[in-house]
């Protein structure tokens, strides 16, 4: 992760709107080509909906919730018993996730993380499969993360895609960071990327409002 994406997700209108969604105006990632993704914080910020509980029953073991947002994650989990451990760049969505009675720490997944190699389940929610910009290398470094023959789950774009972005988070239509690389990846490219990042892909399934999911499982 780029010192520039670290900022990004730590301006003040990102932090506002995940402690006061209610009041947040529209937020989007955006690059210069006009290409745009809405930031959906009002579902992040909310409790785990349909589409969240098809991730949360096929979470085992230890759970680490890479970029856990306002935790609703991290929340859910907790509360059917789960060893669940957010992280996030953004304090203010730690600060939100340890409100909601979950565990959290402000840490990069590319920095040092408690018990590595140890996790059961990591997730990458919400898009973030695009953290980085790099997806073969966030993969790799997850692969450190979990135990052998540990689980990822990942949420991927509704269109078979496989793109690198340069963008800025927008507040409506201005610029409130800056730029910072990003990926955006559909179920067929993650699948490319995992076999090459060492896992192998063991399901696919769709969830409410038109959300996709890939289960890895990691090699030994």
């Amino acid at each position: 992760m780029t010192a520039h994406e670290y900022l990004a997700w730590n301006t003040g209108s990102y932090a506002r709107a995940i402690h006061t969604p209610e009041r947040a105006p529209s937020l989007s990632l955006c690059d210069a080509e006009g290409w745009s993704l809405t930031l959906d914080v009002d579902r992040w910020c909310a409790r785990a909906d349909d589409a969240d509980r098809t991730v949360l029953r096929r979470c085992t073991g230890r759970v680490l919730d890479v970029g856990c947002g306002a935790g609703r994650m991290v929340e859910a989990l907790a509360g059917h018993g789960h060893h669940v451990l957010g992280i996030d760049v953004c304090p203010a969505a730690v600060i939100t996730t340890a409100c909601r009675g979950g565990s959290a720490v402000s840490r990069s997944v590319f920095d040092p993380l408690p018990d590595e190699g140890r996790w059961g389940t990591a997730l990458l929610i919400d898009g973030n499969i695009g953290i980085g910009g790099e997806p073969r290398l966030l993969l790799h470094r997850i692969r450190e993360l979990v135990a052998p023959e540990g689980l990822l789950l990942v949420e991927t774009a509704a269109r078979e895609v496989d793109e690198r972005r340069r963008v800025r988070i927008h507040s409506g239509h201005r610029p409130v960071s800056a730029v910072f690389p990003w990926a955006v990846v559909g179920a067929a490219a993650l699948g490319r990327h995992a076999e090459a990042s060492g896992w192998t892909e063991t399901e696919r399934w769709s969830g409410a409002r038109g959300r996709h999911f890939v289960a890895l499982r990691a090699r030994r």
